[in-house]
């Protein structure tokens, strides 16, 4: 007997949520067991984890602003991971975003703040969009791997700000290298006590979706996606497809570091992306590249990572274990995918003389 990987055709709806509750109660229970190591009780730890998600208005504020620059960046890998792209960059993407919007509110503050809004996140997007057409016009070009050219790039990002803040961008009379926080025109103005970076990454959310579902370059970068032989057969340009798509998927990731920097850190600095285009990748994937479930996806680990951060405060958890625990969730709820559309089956194996006794019986 041997043991294979099937695809499954369909799967009851009921059966798939008990796939995915089964992952979420192993994940808590590895993670109590880390937690009762350390000398705490898991259930305390995990209620404080749930009421940080329901806290009062300043931490609410806190989740939605991890959750708006995680949402933008998984709308931009979602696009260039829809068409098979493996677009590990938008931590890149998002830093010379915040860079290109950073310049303007740094050396041109004087300009009217609609327009110096309007020219920060347009020079984001056009930034993120040429960073990410980099390696799309080398994959189209020669066929490279882009999962190591868009790997490379955000350490090539990371150091340009590191040049910038110790070098030309550093603030004068400072010990240490840091850039100037933006006057108040440069910083996004708010709405119910939240940067409005919340409302243009919901609109930027439809808008992928309905680019995706409804426009025809939406149905060829995903004809590219399944099969690129298919498309060439078609008459589809693969190659400008590719870089068409990863302009999008920069622009938006661009459009999330803007959103940092003038929404939340008013700065330029190394932590501007802070692990959000890693994580993301995490957000598209549980959503199935589905720009609305990516929402509540979205939603929930910003939950999560605000929780990890109360009981940091409470319990005095390190911040690694404390990282440990949502990976360990995290994790379990990525292999619960895998189980939800593939089934172990068995092979039974029939020995060679089975035939012939079955012949010399008959």
């Amino acid at each position: 007997m041997s043991l294979r990987i099937a695809r499954r055709k369909t799967i009851p709806a009921l059966h798939a949520w008990g796939i995915r509750a089964a992952a979420l109660i192993i994940a808590l229970i590895i993670g109590g067991l880390i937690i009762i190591a350390l000398g705490h009780n898991p259930l305390r730890v995990y209620l404080e984890m749930i009421n940080s998600a329901f806290g009062g208005r300043i931490g609410f504020n806190q989740k939605v602003r991890i959750f708006i620059p995680l949402l933008g960046a998984a709308l931009a890998v979602g696009l260039a991971f829809k068409m098979r792209f493996w677009n590990i960059g938008a931590e890149g993407q998002i830093l010379v975003g915040g860079i290109a919007a950073s310049y303007f509110a740094l050396f041109h503050p004087n300009m009217p703040r609609p327009v110096l809004l309007i020219t920060m996140g347009l020079a984001a997007a056009i930034a993120g969009g040429l960073w990410g057409l980099i390696p799309a016009f080398f994959r189209a070009r020669w066929g490279t791997n882009e999962t190591l050219f868009t790997l490379m790039l955000n350490y090539v990002a990371l150091g340009i700000i590191s040049y910038l803040q110790s070098g030309p961008w550093r603030s004068a009379g400072t010990l240490h290298p840091i850039i100037d926080m933006f006057p108040a025109a440069a910083r996004l103005p708010q709405v119910f006590g939240i940067h409005i970076g919340w409302i243009m990454v919901l609109v930027f959310t439809v808008l992928v979706y309905l680019y995706i579902s409804r426009s025809k370059q939406g149905y060829q970068l995903t004809v590219v996606g399944e099969s690129e032989n298919t498309a060439r057969y078609a008459g589809m340009n693969v190659g400008h497809i590719i870089m068409r798509t990863m302009i999008l998927s920069g622009a938006i990731a661009g459009l999330a570091g803007f959103w940092q920097v003038s929404g939340a850190d008013f700065t330029l600095n190394e932590t501007t992306a802070g692990g959000v285009g890693f994580t993301a990748i995490i957000v598209a994937w549980l959503s199935r590249l589905n720009p609305i479930v990516m929402v509540p996806v979205a939603l929930f680990i910003a939950l999560l990572e605000r929780g990890a951060v109360r009981i940091q405060t409470i319990f005095m958890i390190p911040a690694t274990i404390a990282a440990v625990l949502i990976g360990i969730i995290l994790f379990a709820m990525l292999a619960c995918e895998f189980f939800v559309q593939y089934r172990v089956v068995r092979n039974v194996k029939v020995p060679a003389d089975a035939s012939f006794e079955e012949e010399g019986a008959a």
